[in-house]
């Protein structure tokens, strides 16, 4: 189950810090990293700060986009301390977060994303995740490193993994159940727009209709049978369309 949970790194400026988020990584069992256009990567200040936990960087996986990073995952949740015009589903605590993230990882790969050092993740990036997190901080003073994220987020899902694991019981989830991916979903946010285009639905190119739709499939968390569903409802909707 643990070896399902992904953290992905965004553009990490300090390699230190990719050292230090692989030694929080181990000590609560976690062991895939992605690393999204770091600016050094392999190096020595990460190997020294991962402290023995240099199998972690070694397996590291480096891409180029963070679409590429999470499209394989059920859920995809950004840790991020700014509020977001795009209302996704956010988490408050991170043990309501690491609850579900621990039931779906029994089945298909999740994933928690952190952003750069100093800005964090960009709205577009955002729009890559199905939820948001945020760590309770001094309001006052509520910057954690980079890896500190990573130990609080870590620590929280090896937490609710241990209640899980420690009740002998694994939920079973029904097939029909299961999330999409994010590159499911994707193409389905694809196929709506591109219907509302050709429906003639959109009429001010400005207008935040087609963000504010696809912010509400994700926050109804359709199934992956669900989600096939909508796409055959699109298509017959399409097929009524005039040819362009």
């Amino acid at each position: 189950m643990l070896s399902n949970i992904r953290i992905v790194l965004v553009q990490t400026f300090h390699p230190g810090n990719i050292g230090a988020a692989a030694r929080a990584m181990k000590t609560m069992g976690l062991t895939d990293l992605v690393l999204v256009n770091p600016r050094s990567f392999p190096d020595e200040d990460a190997t020294r700060l991962a402290a023995g936990a240099t199998d972690v960087l070694e397996n590291a996986r480096c891409v180029s986009t963070l679409e590429e990073a999470v499209s394989d995952c059920v859920q995809v949740v950004g840790a991020s301390a700014r509020l977001r015009s795009m209302p996704l589903p956010h988490y408050d605590e991170p043990d309501e977060m690491a609850q579900q993230v621990i039931e779906n990882a029994t089945h298909a790969p999740v994933a928690m994303v952190f952003g750069r050092e100093r800005s964090g993740l960009t709205n577009d990036e955002i729009r890559c995740c199905s939820h948001q997190v945020s760590i309770p901080a001094n309001p006052e003073y509520g910057i954690l490193n980079l890896s500190q994220a990573v130990q609080i987020l870590a620590y929280e899902v090896h937490r609710a993994w241990r209640k899980h694991d420690a009740n002998h019981f694994e939920y079973q989830r029904p097939l029909e159940a299961t999330p999409p991916s994010r590159e499911q979903f994707g193409h389905f946010q694809e196929h709506l727009g591109r219907l509302m285009q050709q429906s003639g639905f959109l009429t001010q190119p400005h207008a935040r209709t087609e963000e504010q739709l696809q912010a509400l499939f994700a926050r109804a968390q359709p199934s992956r049978k669900e989600l096939s569903l909508l796409r055959g409802l699109l298509s017959a909707f399409e097929t009524h369309l005039p040819k362009q």
